[in-house]
């Protein structure tokens, strides 16, 4: 965690900034390594600190061992106290994190005091952020833990849905199988769309009953230490009907083709062209409305994106989502879904679930 930290004190000057405050339980979670729900850091070159409430300091405690933890009982006395104690006067806070009410509170404490009246809070989003692009090989470890779990998942229950079964009951047997092959829990809530109501992309399952020779499109992840997986997989009971094929084979091919061509130092604008353009000359190009994918980790959606107008830079050791799909109204949809790395040679896929 040392290297994390030192990773975001180096931007600090950069931004004109003394310290940081972080609040989003992400950001928390990967510059310290503390899991509790509840909890706010505080970055400077002094020892960072981790500020908890009573139910977590003995967690804290174990989990952040380079943090000095302490208790807050309500309100920000001790962030003042910090505030005094390091002589930071320009304070970066999580703009894309804290509320508006969390702000002008936070306001109000530092007016108070009038020994804080130079200091000044700056909005400072997306610089643990950008840090978290990057995985290294502690992160890769969960990462695919969490993938594995939903690979087999998806390879033991597809086999074995039948016609006249549930979206619902696909969707809790799959969450099921998750954590028997050693999921955590859940990413997301899982989709499992069947026939027309796979033309909706994040449709929630319901008590509609598959149908033979329909597509079904099943979304899902899992949670291993705290990091996420993300898999599509769309597949049909019985024979595929002509559309079907057609579609499919055509999804495929687009996603095929952006995980051979990727290369670092594409944009996610670019990336997410080479699978648009397969889509488009195949016709379809208005049924394919959605991002070609994201990036995947503490948060099952972060950055880089990969989607159009995204200047994102996909650099070595990304991390993204490849999931291109097409969506027929009346009909249904087609979306598969792999999570890949990037490596100095192109894309290295890390779902292995059949498709």
């Amino acid at each position: 965690m040392k290297d994390r930290v030192s990773g975001l004190l180096s931007q600090l000057p950069e931004k004109n900034l003394d310290g940081m405050l972080i609040s989003s339980s992400e950001n928390r979670r990967y510059l310290s390594g503390f899991s509790g729900s509840a909890g706010y850091l505080l970055i400077s070159n002094d020892q960072p600190v981790l500020v908890t409430d009573s139910r977590y300091t003995e967690q804290a405690a174990n989990q952040a061992e380079n943090y000095r933890v302490v208790q807050g009982r309500g309100g920000w006395d001790w962030l003042v106290e910090w505030l005094k104690e390091t002589g930071v006067k320009r304070l970066g806070f999580e703009s894309q994190d804290m509320t508006v009410a969390t702000h002008d509170s936070l306001l109000e404490a530092l007016k108070k005091d009038e020994s804080l009246n130079g200091v000044s809070l700056i909005g400072a989003s997306g610089m643990a952020e950008q840090q978290r692009t990057i995985k290294d090989d502690s992160e890769l470890r969960l990462l695919q833990k969490a993938i594995d779990a939903s690979d087999a998942a998806m390879e033991a229950v597809c086999p074995e849905i039948t016609e006249g079964m549930t979206e619902k009951e696909v969707a809790w047997r799959m969450e099921k199988a998750m954590r028997d092959f050693g999921a955590d829990g859940l990413s997301f809530d899982t989709i499992v769309a069947s026939g027309p109501n796979g033309a909706m992309a994040h449709h929630q399952p319901s008590d509609r009953a598959i149908q033979r020779g329909e597509p079904i499109v099943i979304d899902m992840g899992a949670i291993a230490g705290g990091y996420c997986s993300d898999i599509t997989r769309t597949v049909v009971v019985g024979e595929p009907d002509e559309t079907f094929r057609n579609v499919y084979d055509i999804v495929l091919g687009a996603q095929l083709t952006a995980i051979n061509t990727v290369k670092t130092g594409m944009t996610g604008e670019e990336c997410d062209n080479l699978a648009r353009v397969v889509i488009a000359e195949a016709g379809y190009g208005d049924n394919f409305g959605h991002s070609l994918g994201h990036g995947v980790g503490l948060a099952v959606h972060e950055n880089p994106r990969v989607s159009p107008k995204s200047d994102d830079v996909l650099d070595q050791d990304t991390v993204f989502t490849v999931e291109p799909g097409i969506y027929i109204t009346g009909w249904g949809g087609i979306r598969i879904e792999d999570i890949v790395i990037l490596g100095k040679d192109g894309a290295i896929p890390l779902s292995k679930a059949s498709k």
